[in-house]
């Protein structure tokens, strides 16, 4: 976009997250009046809580394997992608003096391994834009007039735009100013969302009483987990009610479909991966001794008590006891099942699957039925995997939507001249 004076307009933007936030800065640049209201006291509260964690802004793979991990979304996020990719996200990032670099996964991250430096110089560069931040506007619909309307501390306001972009986010940890009451307000709107779900989320079993007594809140290291053709590999942390952590997270969207569909799914835990079956099985071929099951196990198959402990409840769950068979023994240490009744709920998911249908946006990411509004972010309904692939589409979509928006804006322009 360029900026143009004459073609300077009022723009709502609603929630300060990331692709709210990149939305504002690039209309701003364009000349626009930008507003953006935020219903918790300072903005981008999740990406703060990203930083924790590194911050991880994108992924430095090829572009075009990086397009496949929105799956069926991708034909709609596809465009936006290409149009503001990894490097363009990077090259941001080092503009603001966060600057980058590629980690031995691939992943991205600011050299200061956390957000707030970033978003600081994020938020002066805004201010010097104009741009203003209401805080404490929680956004309640619109009037009968199309005027949108917030519950603010002084009590419900009203305010027109020339353009709205709704960016609330998805509906993960509500603590950090999710919103859920958004998709009632968008569906009694007449726009179709779809049921927002946990995604990058842990799941639900039924552990011993002795496995949670003696294990809950502790790692089980170094496992491959596999569900059908899909796989995933590092450490898992084990809960109270189940099991989290990210090669959990990157089989999520599966197992999540598998049991809504049949009411549960078999996880299969590889408990020494890194050990060949073959192998496996020769070592606990040998004589046991006056050995203890699990010091055999222990010292035979380099299993740490807590791996025994889940061996144990596997078989328990099936009203069994260990095989005593070496070959059988092996190939359940090599593929021990995990029943999953349910997914952890939203309010500890990283991210959230669902939201407005894309199939309701029409190429600017307005919505096709609302003209004016314009949606972008996590909000809309498309899910990816953990490693910068949901920050880079929801800055992505945020100048997307931008973009539209001073399309929309132009052409109207013209239609009234």
């Amino acid at each position: 976009m360029t900026q143009d004076p004459h073609s300077a307009a009022t723009i709502a933007v609603i929630g300060a997250g990331p692709a709210g936030l990149i939305a504002a800065e690039r209309l701003a640049e364009a000349g626009h009046s930008v507003t953006v209201h935020d219903r918790l006291a300072s903005p981008a509260r999740r990406f703060l809580m990203a930083g924790r964690g590194g911050l991880n802004l994108t992924h430095a793979e090829d572009l075009e394997t990086f397009l496949t991990r929105y799956g069926a979304a991708r034909a709609v996020l596809e465009p936006a992608i290409r149009a503001f990719p990894p490097e363009a996200l990077r090259a941001w990032a080092d503009g603001l003096g966060a600057e980058t670099f590629v980690g031995s996964s691939h992943r991205v991250f600011p050299k200061a391994m956390k957000a707030s430096p970033l978003l600081r110089a994020w938020l002066s560069r805004l201010g010097e834009l104009g741009v203003t931040l209401l805080a404490r506007h929680r956004w309640t619909g619109w009037t009968d007039d199309g005027a949108l309307v917030f519950e603010t501390p002084q009590g419900a306001v009203t305010r027109t735009a020339d353009a709205t972009l709704l960016a609330l986010g998805g509906l993960s940890w509500p603590k950090l100013g999710a919103d859920p009451a958004w998709p009632g307000l968008i569906e009694r709107a007449g726009v179709a969302v779809t049921p927002i779900r946990p995604s990058n989320c842990g799941f639900l079993t039924s552990w011993s009483p002795v496995l949670v007594e003696r294990f809950a809140g502790t790692p089980l290291k170094t496992v491959g987990l596999s569900f059908g053709s899909h796989a995933a590999r590092g450490d898992v942390m084990i809960t109270a009610t189940g099991i989290e952590g990210v090669p959990v997270y990157a089989l999520s969207a599966v197992l999540r479909e598998a049991i809504e569909a049949q009411g549960a799914a078999e996880l299969l835990i590889d408990l020494r991966p890194d050990t060949p079956l073959e192998r496996l099985q020769e070592r606990l071929a040998r004589p046991r001794g006056h050995q203890s099951v699990s010091n055999f196990l222990r010292k035979a198959a380099g299993l740490s008590p807590l791996a025994i402990a889940v061996l144990r409840d596997a078989c328990a769950q099936k009203d069994g006891s260990l095989p005593s068979d070496a070959a059988e023994l092996a190939r359940l240490i090599k593929a021990c099942p995990l029943r999953l009744t349910a997914t952890a709920g939203l309010e500890r998911a990283i991210s959230s699957a669902g939201g407005i249908a894309l199939a309701g946006l029409d190429g600017n990411m307005m919505l096709a039925d609302r003209p004016g509004i314009f949606c972008a972010g996590e909000m809309l309904d498309w899910e990816a995997p953990t490693g910068g692939y949901l920050l880079q589409a929801s800055f992505a979509t945020g100048v997307a939507a931008a973009a539209g928006i001073d399309r929309f804006l132009q052409k109207k322009s013209l239609m009234t001249q």
